[in-house]
C-alpha cells in the first residue's frame, strides 16, 4: 500500500508539474529585476550541455539538479553538432534539443539557452563547422557578408527548434544569450575597429529577434570587457566575478544603473589540457562564493554543473606562450558538482544544504547513481598495422600536402606518404604541423612531433627508394583567443629537409574514423611503435557505467559498439580511463574498437572509478 501511495504521488507531482510548465507564462526584465510571471525571481542555475551526457541521462542528471535546489538548467547549443555537412541539419535521436528542452520542463526547471553562434566551451572550433574555413571570402566572427549568411542559415534552424518552447509559448524557456564573450574577442583582436565589432554582434542579435526570439537576450562577458561585449537591448551579465560591488557597478554602467545582477558563468571547477595537471576547485570556496551570491541577491549559473564527456573528435583547444596547442581531454568532468559519470561529490552535498536553507519546502530525494560495473580483461583477437588497412586504400597525390579541409575532412588522421628516389639525410622539418604526428621509414618509427611541445623537426636518413610515412592527428580545433581564425588541420606548409623544401609525390590517404574502418585482419607481425588498429567481441551478463583503463596503452581512440568514446593519451596523462556509459553497452555481445598509435596491448579491461589527475612525467 506505501508502495502504491508513493507511486501515486509520483505520478500526480509530474501532472502537477507538466500541467504548470504548460500554461504560457511570461518571464521579463523590468525594474531592474527578472520577473517570472509578474513577481521577483532570483535564478539558479546550471550548466548541462546534452551533447556531452547520452540523452537516456539527461533526466537524472537534471533531477540531480533540481534535488540539489536549482531552477535552471544552462546549455549552449554547438553549430557543428548539428549541422553534420553543408546545409545537413540534424536535430533527432542524440542530436533532439526539443526533447532535452522538453525533459527539463518534466523536471521542473526553467531553460537558458547559449546558441553562440560562437560557443567557446572547449568545444571543437568554438562551435563553428570546420567546413567554414573553406571559403576564402568568409571570415568567422566579424561582420563579414559570407560569414553572416552561415550565421542566418544557422539560427533559423535554431529558432524552429526553440521558439515553440518560449515560456510565451508554454515552454520553459526563459532567455537566450546574445553571441558569447565577444569583450574577450574584442580585446584579442585589436586590429579590427570596435565599430566593425559592434556592427557585427548587434547582426547576431536582430537576427535572434527576426527568428522569433522574444524572451529576453543576454551577452556575458568578464566585467572588464563590457565596452566590447555588451548589446543594446541585451542584459550584460558578468562572467566569473566573485566582487558583488565590482559586479553591480559594471552591470549598472552598461545597463541605464540598475540591474538586475547575474553571474551567467560562476566556476565551481576549471577545464582540462592533455599534458597538464587536473585542476580543482575547492568546496569551501565554491560554498563561500555561492552563500554570496545568495545574501545579495545574485542570479548564477554554475559553469560547469554537470560537465560529462567529450565523445568522439568533439573536444576543442587553447594556446599560449608556453604551448602552441593546449588540447583538451576527453573527460570534461571539470570537477563540477556532478560526477563525469553522474555522482554526487562532496561539492554536490555542500551545496545541497545552501540551497536547502533558502527553500521552504524540503527538496527532493537525490537520485541513484546509474550502475557500475567492470569489465575483466577483454583479449584482441584481431589487430592489424594501420599500413595494412591502407593498402587497399587510393591516396590523394600532390606536389604539397595537403591540409585536412583541402581532403574535404574534419577530423581524425591523415598519413602523408612520399618515396624517395635519392638520398635525404638532415633535419626533417614540418613547421607547418597541426597537430601530433609520428614519423616512419620504411614501416619503422623514427620518432614523434609534437605542437604542444613545439617539437617540429627530428634528425632522419633516407636512402634511395625509401618510403617516408607521416601519420598526423588533428588533436581539435582551437576554441578561444585570436588565433581562432588559424584553425586548418593536417600539415598546412612546405615540409623541409635541411632547409629545401620536399615536392612532387606526395600521397595522402585520410582516415576521418566518423566510423570504425571495416578489415578483414590477417596474422602477422607488427613491429614496436608502428600505429595498429584491433578490436574484440565481449560478453556481459548485465550493463552499468564503467571506466576503461587504458593506462597500458599509448595514444588513441577507442569505438564501443560503433560509438567513438573518445581519446586517450595515457602516456603523458592525466586521464587515464575513458567513461563508458551503461547506456552504450548491451547484455549479450559488445563489441570493442581501439585505433592505437604507439603502444598496442593484448588485452583491455574496465574498472569501477575514474582516473582523471594522474599526469605522466
Amino acid at each position: 500500500m506505501r508502495n502504491f501511495s508513493r507511486y501515486l504521488y509520483s505520478i500526480l507531482f509530474v501532472f502537477f508539474i507538466n500541467t504548470l510548465f504548460s500554461q504560457k507564462g511570461n518571464f521579463e526584465i523590468k525594474n531592474g529585476h527578472f520577473l517570472l510571471n509578474g513577481k521577483p525571481f532570483t535564478i539558479y542555475s546550471g550548466e548541462m550541455h546534452y551533447p556531452r551526457v547520452p540523452s537516456e541521462y539527461w533526466k537524472h542528471r537534471m533531477q540531480m539538479m533540481k534535488a540539489m535546489g536549482l531552477n535552471a538548467v544552462t546549455t549552449y547549443v554547438f553549430w557543428n553538432y548539428h549541422e553534420e555537412a553543408p546545409g545537413k541539419w540534424n536535430f533527432s535521436g542524440e542530436k533532439d534539443l526539443r526533447r532535452f528542452i522538453k525533459t527539463a520542463q518534466e523536471v521542473g526547471l526553467y531553460v537558458i539557452i547559449r546558441p553562440g553562434p560562437y560557443v567557446c566551451a572547449e568545444w571543437e572550433f568554438g562551435g563553428y563547422p570546420w567546413w567554414l574555413q573553406k571559403n576564402k571570402n568568409l571570415e568567422i566572427r566579424r561582420d563579414n557578408k559570407a560569414f553572416l549568411d552561415e550565421c542566418e542559415k544557422y539560427i533559423n534552424q535554431l529558432a524552429r527548434q526553440i521558439v515553440p518552447l518560449q515560456i510565451s509559448n508554454g515552454g520553459p524557456v526563459i532567455m537566450v544569450q546574445a553571441e558569447n564573450e565577444f569583450g574577450s574577442y574584442v580585446a584579442q583582436r585589436k586590429d579590427i575597429p570596435l565599430e566593425e565589432h559592434r556592427k557585427y554582434s548587434h547582426k547576431i542579435k536582430n537576427m535572434l529577434l527576426k527568428g522569433g526570439i522574444t524572451v529576453p537576450l543576454f551577452t556575458s562577458d568578464g566585467s572588464s570587457l563590457f565596452k566590447g561585449g555588451s548589446i543594446q537591448g541585451a542584459l550584460p551579465t558578468a562572467n566569473g566575478e566573485s566582487d558583488i560591488e565590482v559586479l553591480k557597478k559594471s552591470i549598472n554602467e552598461y545597463n541605464a544603473g540598475k540591474g538586475p545582477y547575474m553571474v551567467a558563468e560562476y566556476y565551481p571547477g576549471w577545464l582540462d589540457h592533455w599534458a597538464e595537471p587536473f585542476v580543482k576547485v575547492a568546496t569551501e570556496e565554491v560554498v563561500k562564493q555561492t552563500d554570496l551570491y545568495i545574501k545579495n541577491g545574485i542570479s548564477c549559473n554554475y559553469y560547469m554543473i554537470h560537465g560529462g564527456t567529450n565523445f568522439g573528435f568533439t573536444s576543442g583547444a587553447n594556446y599560449n606562450k608556453d604551448f602552441d596547442i593546449q588540447p583538451d581531454l576527453t573527460s570534461y568532468d571539470y570537477d563540477a558538482p556532478i560526477s563525469e559519470s553522474g555522482w554526487a561529490t562532496p561539492k554536490y552535498n555542500a551545496l545541497r544544504e545552501i540551497f536547502q536553507k533558502i527553500n521552504q519546502t524540503t527538496l527532493p530525494e537525490v537520485p541513484k547513481p546509474p550502475k557500475v560495473i567492470t569489465i575483466p580483461a577483454i583479449e584482441f583477437t584481431k589487430i592489424n598495422s594501420l599500413f595494412d588497412l591502407i593498402d587497399k586504400k587510393k591516396p590523394v597525390t600532390n606536389d604539397q600536402p595537403l591540409t585536412f579541409e583541402d581532403l574535404n575532412i574534419g577530423n581524425g588522421y591523415v598519413i602523408y606518404r612520399r618515396q624517395f628516389d635519392n638520398d635525404q639525410k638532415g633535419l626533417l622539418n614540418i613547421k607547418g604541423l597541426r597537430d601530433y604526428a609520428n614519423i616512419y621509414v620504411n614501416g619503422v618509427w623514427k620518432g614523434e612531433m609534437n605542437r604542444i611541445n613545439k617539437k617540429y623537426d627530428i634528425e632522419i636518413d633516407l636512402k634511395t627508394g625509401d618510403r617516408l610515412d607521416i601519420v598526423v592527428e588533428n588533436m581539435g580545433r582551437i576554441n578561444y583567443g585570436a588565433e581562432i581564425v588559424h584553425n586548418l588541420k593536417g600539415i598546412i606548409e612546405p615540409i623541409r629537409i635541411n632547409g629545401n623544401i620536399i615536392s612532387g609525390n606526395w600521397q595522402m590517404f585520410s582516415l576521418p574514423f566518423d566510423q570504425f574502418p571495416k578489415h578483414t585482419y590477417q596474422k602477422k607481425n607488427i613491429a614496436d611503435r608502428v600505429p595498429v588498429i584491433q578490436e574484440a567481441e565481449f560478453k556481459l551478463e548485465e550493463t552499468g557505467d564503467t571506466f576503461l583503463d587504458m593506462r597500458k596503452f599509448g595514444k588513441g581512440i577507442v569505438f564501443i559498439n560503433g560509438k567513438n568514446i573518445g581519446r586517450y593519451w595515457s602516456m603523458v596523462g592525466p586521464q587515464q580511463t575513458l567513461y563508458i556509459p551503461g547506456v552504450w553497452l548491451k547484455k549479450g555481445e559488445n563489441l570493442i574498437q581501439i585505433f592505437e598509435q604507439i603502444r598496442s596491448q593484448n588485452t583491455v579491461s574496465s574498472i569501477d572509478h575514474p582516473i582523471l589527475d594522474q599526469l605522466v612525467k
